[in-house]
């Protein structure tokens, strides 16, 4: 199988992350391409960054952004005190998809979490995304809990 490597991400790599996050029907609609880039993602980057329990990652091939996921560490008074690894934002490049990239990049984001302490990861994703749901059920995730969000 293809190796990758797993990094965190700099500022350059900003624009091939909103790209990988935009491509597909769901990111198309919310996200914002342009250039020079919306402010918000830069604002967003450097928040990110600057918080050590939280980590935007970016999967690479060469010297090109292939994939991406943020990880966040969260600590809780429930289940004795337990820190939890939240997974959010995955996108593979549209080519790679089925290559084994995912899989390499969640066991990378699931080792991380254990070095960290956690106890549980948990990640959501859209219910449209069935193909998704049928990636994490294969990694050992479970459909445990009903979720819900509120825009504002």
């Amino acid at each position: 199988m293809r190796q990758f490597s797993f990094r965190t991400a700099s500022l350059t790599d900003l624009p091939a992350i909103v790209a990988l996050l935009a491509d597909d029907e769901l990111g198309r609609g919310r996200e914002l391409m342009g250039t020079p880039l919306d402010a918000r993602y830069v604002a967003a980057f450097e928040a990110i960054a600057a918080d050590a329990n939280q980590r935007l990652v970016v999967a690479v091939d060469a010297d090109a952004v292939v994939g991406t996921l943020q990880l966040s560490f969260i600590p809780g008074i429930a289940h004795t005190g337990a820190w939890r690894g939240q997974i959010e934002g995955v996108r593979i490049a549209a080519p790679l998809r089925g290559s084994g990239i995912g899989q390499q990049m969640l066991e990378w984001a699931l080792a991380e979490c254990r070095a960290r302490g956690c106890s549980v990861v948990q990640l959501t994703t859209d219910k449209r995304r069935t193909d998704a749901h049928r990636f994490y059920e294969r990694l050992g995730f479970v459909a445990s809990h009903a979720g819900y969000k509120l825009t504002l």
